[in-house]
C-alpha cells in the first residue's frame, strides 16, 4: 500500500533503519541531496537500494538538478550546468535561449538518467518582480512571465526528451515573495488580477505538465490565513483557473514557512487537496511524524501518480553527450556560429 510521501535519506547508502522504516511506510518515492551524492557508482546503488526497500523497480526518485546554485550533482564526476538567467544573457535572443535551455535540459536528463534519477524538479517558474527575496533570484529564467514560460517549457521538453519527469514550481509563484520561505512565512500582498497577469501566467502556460510543486507562500488575494501548500482555495484555483490536472506535491515540509508539527503540515497539505507531500533532510525521527499524518495514495491522486509516471519516455531521444555538451558550451560562450552548423538538428536530436 503506497503513501502518500516522498522522503530522502540521510547519506550515501541506506542504513537498516532506513531500510526498515521505507518497507513499513511504503512511500511513493524518494528525493537525492548533495549529501548522497558521491560518485556514479555509489548514486546508482543507492537508487537501486531505494527501489528495492519498497519493492518497486520504476518508483519515482528525485533530484533538484537546476544548475547554477541548485544542482545537488556536480563536478569533478558531472560537469557544472549554468543558473537559469545565463541562458538568456548567453545569447540575447528569446529563440536561441530557447534552443539552449532545451539541450542544457536534455544532458542533464541524461546525466540523470544514468544514475537512476527518473525526476527532476525543474523547471522554475517563478518571475521576480524588483525587490523580492533572492531565493529565487538567477534561477529564473527571465523577469517577464512570456519569457519564462517559453524557457520553462523548452526545459521541460528536454527532460521529457531524456526519459525524466519535469516538476515545475513554485506553484502557484514565488517570484513577488519578500522572504525566503525555508525561513520565513511570506506573505504577497498583490490584488488577483496582478498576480494573474504575472505569476500565474507560466503556470497556466505549462498547464499540460505532469507535476508541479507548491510555493509555502501565503497571497491575501486567494487564502490570507494560509500558505497555498495548505490552502484548499489555493488548491482549488491551481486545479481550475490554471488548469493544472497533473500531479500536485509539496515543497519540502520542514521548511519554516509552516507551522504546526511535521504529523499537522501533512495532514493539513493533504487535505487541503495536494496529492504528495515531500520531506527532504532525511531525518528518520521527522519522516516517522510525517508518516503519521500521510495516509494511502488512493483515488484521484493515485491515478495523477499514474498518469505523471506514465509520461516517462523508455527510449529517450537519441544524443550524442560529448557532441552536445561541446555544442552547449560553445552556445554559452557566446560562440553561436562556431556552435551552428548544418547538422544542429541532428546533434540535439
Amino acid at each position: 500500500m503506497t503513501s502518500a510521501a516522498i522522503y530522502g535519506c540521510s547519506g550515501h547508502r541506506l542504513t537498516e533503519a532506513e531500510r526498515a522504516f521505507f518497507a513499513e511506510a511504503r512511500p511513493w518515492g524518494f528525493i537525492l541531496f548533495r549529501r548522497n551524492i558521491d560518485s556514479p557508482e555509489q548514486v546508482r546503488a543507492l537508487t537501486d537500494e531505494l527501489r528495492a526497500s519498497i519493492g518497486d523497480a520504476a518508483a519515482p526518485i528525485l533530484i533538484d538538478q537546476e544548475g547554477g546554485r541548485v544542482q545537488r550533482m556536480g563536478p569533478p564526476h558531472w560537469p557544472k550546468y549554468p543558473p537559469g538567467e545565463a541562458y538568456l544573457k548567453a545569447t540575447n535572443d528569446p529563440l536561441a535561449a530557447r534552443e539552449l535551455v532545451r539541450l542544457g535540459a536534455r544532458l542533464m536528463a541524461h546525466d540523470l538518467k544514468a544514475v537512476g534519477i527518473n525526476v527532476d524538479c525543474l523547471p522554475v517558474l517563478d518571475v521576480p518582480v524588483p525587490g523580492a527575496h533572492d531565493i529565487i533570484g538567477d534561477r529564473a529564467y527571465a523577469r517577464d512571465p512570456a519569457t519564462v514560460a517559453q524557457l520553462g517549457r523548452a526545459a521541460a521538453e528536454g527532460m521529457l526528451a531524456g526519459g525524466v519527469l519535469p516538476v515545475m514550481k513554485h506553484m502557484p509563484g514565488h517570484g513577488r515573495a519578500f522572504a525566503d520561505s525555508h525561513h520565513d512565512l511570506p506573505v504577497v500582498h498583490a490584488d488577483f488580477a496582478t498576480l494573474d497577469g504575472w505569476d500565474f501566467a507560466p503556470f497556466k502556460a505549462l498547464s499540460d505538465m505532469p507535476m508541479a510543486m507548491t510555493a509555502h507562500v501565503v497571497f491575501d488575494a486567494i487564502d490570507p490565513k494560509r500558505p497555498a501548500t495548505t490552502s484548499r482555495k489555493a488548491v482549488k484555483l491551481m486545479r481550475g483557473h490554471l488548469d493544472f490536472g497533473g500531479l500536485i506535491m509539496t515543497d519540502d515540509l520542514s521548511m519554516k514557512a509552516l507551522s504546526g508539527t511535521l504529523t499537522e503540515r501533512a495532514g493539513a497539505a493533504l487535505k487541503a487537496g495536494c496529492d504528495v507531500v515531500l520531506h527532504c533532510n532525511g531525518d528518520l525521527d521527522e519522516m516517522r511524524q510525517v508518516a503519521e499524518g500521510t495516509g494511502r495514495l488512493k483515488g484521484r491522486a493515485a491515478k495523477r501518480a499514474a498518469a505523471a509516471m506514465a509520461r516517462i519516455v523508455h527510449t529517450p531521444e537519441p544524443l550524442d553527450p560529448f557532441e552536445a555538451r561541446l555544442r552547449f558550451d560553445a552556445l554559452m560562450a557566446g560562440k553561436l556560429d562556431a556552435a551552428r552548423g548544418p547538422d544542429v538538428g541532428e546533434a540535439q536530436a
